[in-house]
């Protein structure tokens, strides 16, 4: 159940900064509308991106935590 919210909180995260960037660096968010970029960052290709890194990150800190633990 951790994993699954940690996972869940780091893709809450990446789609965040993704809807950031789309209204703070390339401005389009901004003139075309959060409709726009919502549907413009929610593609298969972010998703996979997410997902991967989130597993990926999730890994790297329960490493961390069970090294920190162990010693």
């Amino acid at each position: 159940m951790e994993a699954a919210l940690e996972i869940s909180f780091i893709i809450f995260l990446f789609y965040s900064n993704l809807l950031m960037g789309e209204f703070n660096h390339s401005g389009l968010g901004q003139k075309n509308g959060l409709l726009w970029a919502i549907n413009d960052i929610f593609t298969i290709a972010n998703f996979s991106i997410a997902i991967v890194t989130a597993v990926f990150c999730h890994l790297i800190f329960e490493f961390f935590r069970n090294k920190i633990n162990c010693d």
